[in-house]
């Protein structure tokens, strides 16, 4: 999944920032909050990478600039980091269904769909009106569909019923943006900004 330039993930810092000061976090950390957006909008993501670092570095706990640097690292294209990142989140705060729906969108993206299914359905106990968890859902069970027509048609050739199913998935995911040969277009599923 590449992410590199995504819109989704630019407003998706934009509303980590929006959120930090909603939540009136002081000016010394809005700032260490725009600096990252800052930088990470500027195409300087490795200057983001590493403002977020020290940070964390002073502020091992802090949920949101460790969310943050997940979102950089999947922006970079360093799922394995971002995985790390996501996962040490939900350990440490098991109750914020914002880490499980970005961990999803890693694992769907390299094709793990039953994980991601079972992480988004995490979120969603967590939170059951998270809109973009029940969105991303959505995409994997078209995924998921999409997969077992294709073995029933190869199990049973004959089979008539399963030909117009699988055309109405293939018509379904060409509408969406994603590609004939099953694979999340870049900005699907949304990764989301930690709220808490």
């Amino acid at each position: 999944m590449t992410q590199a330039a995504s819109p989704v993930a630019r407003s998706l810092l934009r509303a980590a920032l929006a959120c930090l000061l909603a939540m009136g976090t002081g000016a010394a950390l809005a700032d260490d909050y725009a600096d990252v957006n800052a930088l990470l909008r500027a195409g300087k993501a490795t200057e983001a990478l590493d403002k977020a670092d020290r940070y964390i570095a002073g502020n091992p706990r802090d949920p949101q600039m460790r969310f943050l640097r997940g979102v950089i690292l999947s922006e970079q294209g360093k799922t394995t980091d971002a995985t790390d990142t996501f996962v040490k989140l939900t350990q440490d705060y098991p109750e914020l269904p914002e880490p499980y729906n970005n961990l999803a969108v890693i694992y769907a993206a390299r094709g793990d769909l039953d994980k991601a299914r079972d992480t988004l359905l995490t979120a969603l106990r967590l939170n059951p009106n998270y809109a973009v968890a029940h969105e991303n859902l959505g995409d994997v069970y078209v995924r998921l569909a999409a997969r077992q027509y294709n073995r029933a048609q190869s199990y049973a050739s004959i089979s008539a019923s399963v030909a117009p199913k699988l055309a109405m998935i293939r018509q379904l995911v060409d509408r969406t943006g994603e590609s004939s040969n099953g694979a999340l277009p870049a900005d699907s599923p949304e990764q989301r900004r930690l709220v808490r």
